[in-house]
């Protein structure tokens, strides 16, 4: 297990409710399963002031979401970097795990043979590992895009939705998320026709 000591310092739950998204944090890094005696890279999944009952979610940077009470002695807790703190062991990445959703036009298996076979040249022969793979046909129809409240009126005729996108391949709506609060609604394209006169 590689680790690195780091000069942290131990938060409260009322510290905790003071933080952003973007603050840097450890926790444990302890998975499903895997108890291990250490930290791990974190952030908050939203803000602290956010929480509820003393009790917070994190991420870590390995894409575990675990729930902690600050305030509990029995419990690892959450933690900053601090000089003047205490030394904690933070668990190292060893590299990443790309899930990498990437379309190719008109795309086989020749076309993805020359795909892994770039990521072989680029880090060498034997260091990319390929872990699984999925392939999902792309149905040719174009989709446009809209975002309308969630729990909005009936008979507004449409007028409180906003546009997302158009002209895109309905596959691509999987990886996108709505606002919050909001819900996609998706219609067949229709090509926006300009009657601005010119002169």
């Amino acid at each position: 297990m590689n680790t690195e000591k780091v000069t942290a310092r131990r938060l409260t739950a009322e510290e905790v409710s003071e933080l952003g998204l973007q603050d840097d944090i450890f926790v444990s890094a302890g998975m499903d399963g895997l108890p291990l005696d250490c930290y791990a890279p974190a952030f908050l999944t939203e803000p602290g002031k956010n929480s509820e009952g003393g009790s917070f979610a994190a991420r870590t940077v390995f894409g575990e979401v675990i729930h902690i009470l600050p305030d509990n002695a029995e419990e690892p807790g959450i933690w900053v970097a601090d000089k003047a703190g205490e030394e904690i062991e933070v668990l190292q990445s060893a590299g990443i795990l790309l899930n990498l959703a990437l379309f190719v036009p008109g795309g086989n298996k020749e076309s993805l043979e020359s795909l892994y076979s770039a990521a072989r040249d680029a880090f060498g022969a034997g260091i990319v590992q390929r872990w699984s793979e999925e392939t999902v046909a792309v149905p040719d129809v174009k989709v446009d895009l809209f975002e309308e409240p969630a729990r909005g009126r009936k008979n507004t005729s449409g007028q409180n939705r906003d546009r997302r996108a158009l002209d895109i391949y309905p596959t691509r709506v999987r990886f996108l998320e709505p606002s919050e609060g909001w819900k996609f609604i998706i219609e067949p394209h229709k090509e926006i026709v300009d009657d601005t006169p010119t002169i």
